[in-house]
């Protein structure tokens, strides 16, 4: 059975726009099911609808001939520049793995420029840094880019079978002062959450043993995947950078440090940063700062996109309420959740050179927006970070976000 995923209707609405719709995500976080939702609901409407996969090695070869030759497993659409009998005929293409093709640019370029109007194109990517290099500015104004996360703590719920506490979580965020009668029921889900996080398949199945199993295909066959195409030769020192990172999550990334221990140069750290970065593993955040002289460097932090790869590279499965890295996870969780509603360029942290810090800074308007301290217990004070950032930045609203409910923090279900 499909479970609907929350972003399948903003990705509907795009289909009438001529710009093609390219979703991108982590390998395993569900795109191939939510474009063939898709093209079940447009076949249900009647609709021109063709779905074709480039893992499919004739039809690769045949598209890398010439994308006309797509045509071949799909209804020909009328051509814009020319007066034919089927100019009207609009057709929804679905292609899945879109960064297998030779050069995925000029194929959908052509297309587009050759069928604009006529030709609606959906295609799904694995692999961001292969469609990177290849997705150049040609196809500027011609697509736009969908990123499907795995699963959010709503989606979550679904997925494991309990939808009878969804409604909860949404009058909890909606009412200020809303006691829920399952508080401990939802708790137990989200340090489940937190432990095995969001991979669809993971969701589905109900036995921890079998979902850490999972979890470790997840890392060593399709992680591996990236690292191949991405033409990496040494695995082990990337899986060690790996490791290393998932253990300083929320932490700054220092280059050098990392280089030294793996014993690898910086230009080594940089392209193993950025292929995480670009098969959705992990996320750097920048630094907040409008005067570099009073706060610290440009140093990264980093966090994982997903809790679950995070504790995978710790080999670390155990209950959330006996670790050592709650805090961690926490900090993680709500990067996460942040990232599901704000533009994640957006997202920054503020530290400044005698180590007064805050975990998130989102600016909304010219030096106005909001800030972030997660904890897991709610501070008996006001902390001297806050007294800090206040006085640099009075127009940010300012909340501590806490494990535990308490009426002078933010509760973490509420955000």
């Amino acid at each position: 059975m499909y479970i609907k995923r929350k972003i399948q209707t903003e990705v509907k609405q795009h289909l009438s726009r001529k710009e093609y719709t390219i979703i991108t995500g982590a390998r395993q976080s569900g795109k191939t099911s939510l474009i063939k939702a898709i093209y079940k609901e447009l076949q249900d409407e009647n609709k021109n609808v063709a779905y074709i996969t480039l893992e499919d090695k004739d039809i690769l070869s045949a598209i890398n001939t010439h994308p006309e030759e797509v045509f071949s497993y799909a209804m020909r659409p009328g051509k814009s520049m020319e007066n034919t009998d089927n100019e009207n005929i609009k057709v929804y293409l679905f292609i899945d793995e879109i960064q297998y093709a030779g050069e995925p640019s000029n194929f959908l370029k052509y297309l587009y420029d050759v069928y604009n109007g006529n030709l609606k194109i959906i295609a799904t990517g694995s692999s961001a840094f292969y469609i990177d290099n290849k997705f150049n500015d040609s196809l500027a104004g011609r697509k736009r880019i969908f990123e499907l996360h795995t699963l959010s703590f709503d989606e979550w719920l679904l997925f494991t079978g309990a939808n009878n506490l969804l409604p909860e979580v949404q009058m909890i965020r909606a009412q200020k002062d809303y006691i829920s009668s399952v508080h401990r029921e939802l708790m137990d889900r989200f340090n489940e959450y937190l432990v095995f996080g969001g991979y669809p398949e993971i969701a589905l199945e109900k036995d921890n043993n079998e979902r850490i199993l999972l979890l470790k295909e997840l890392k060593n066959a399709f992680l591996k995947k990236d690292i191949d195409e991405a033409g990496i030769n040494y695995h082990d020192k990337f899986y060690m950078l790996l490791t290393l990172l998932a253990g300083q999550t929320g932490n700054l990334v220092n280059r050098n440090e990392l280089a030294n221990t793996i014993g690898v140069d910086n230009k080594t750290i940089d392209k193993y940063l950025y292929v995480l970065q670009n098969s959705f593993h992990i996320e750097l955040v920048k630094p907040f700062y409008s005067n570099q002289r009073k706060e610290l460097t440009k140093m990264p932090k980093v966090y994982f996109k997903d809790s679950g790869m995070r504790n995978m590279a710790l080999n670390r499965f155990y209950d959330f309420k006996n670790r050592d890295d709650q805090g961690q996870l926490l900090e993680n969780y709500v990067f996460t959740r942040l990232s599901h509603i704000y533009d994640k360029d957006n997202i920054k942290y503020w530290r400044t050179t005698d180590n007064k810090e805050i975990d998130f800074i989102i600016s909304t308007s010219f030096n106005e927006g909001l800030a972030y301290e997660v904890k897991m217990k709610c501070p008996n004070s006001k902390m001297i970070s806050e007294k800090k950032f206040k006085e640099s930045y009075p127009d940010y609203q300012f909340e501590v976000i806490s494990y535990s409910p308490d009426e002078t923090c933010k509760w973490i279900l509420k955000l």
